[in-house]
């Protein structure tokens, strides 16, 4: 049985909370910009495909992140556990299939559909940001729909070179 909490892991978790803070912060405003979020920090989602450490490191790195959302007290809290859910299922994906293609594409999958769907709650029923639809159900499916693009955009479209490179670089530190 392997051990949990090695100093490895526990650095390799430090670095993944702070590379995703630093990585939203950069953005600033842009990552927490509603229909349209630029936030690339979502990449890192990935990783727990490969480390297990990348679930409470997502979690604690989007909890700090969230500290500056105009969402604020819903954002740090909800928001964070929507990352940590979808961490926890990345990992499982991770854990039980082994054919790369199925593990990259559902791997990737709970971070995009869990977002996609938590998030606008969080936007348009708990805070009232409407975007300027009509309805709150109309801007729900807004809000899912944006983040259903954004979301596949950093964590699909960075993410796979990510989990590429990473994998060469296990292969490498295997050999």
């Amino acid at each position: 049985m392997q051990k949990l909490f090695t100093t490895k892991r526990l650095c390799r978790a430090g670095v993944i909370a702070a590379l995703y803070v630093a990585l939203t912060y950069a953005f600033g405003g842009l990552s927490f910009g509603g229909f349209l979020q630029i936030r690339p920090a979502e990449a890192l989602c990935i990783l727990p495909l490969f480390y297990i450490e990348a679930i409470p490191a997502l979690y604690v790195g989007c909890m700090l992140s969230n500290l500056t959302s105009p969402f604020f007290l819903y954002d740090v809290f909800l928001g964070s556990l929507a990352t940590l859910l979808a961490a926890i299922l990345s990992y499982l994906v991770g854990v039980f299939l082994k054919k790369r293609g199925w593990k990259l594409f559902l791997g990737g999958l709970f971070p995009v559909l869990v977002n996609a769907f938590v998030i606008p709650l969080i936007i348009v029923f708990l805070c009232g940001d409407t975007g300027g639809k009509e309805t709150l159900v109309g801007a729900y499916f807004f809000f899912v729909g944006s983040m259903l693009v954004t979301q596949s955009l950093w964590v699909y479209g960075l993410g796979i070179p990510l989990y590429f490179a990473i994998e060469r670089s296990e292969k490498q530190l295997r050999e």
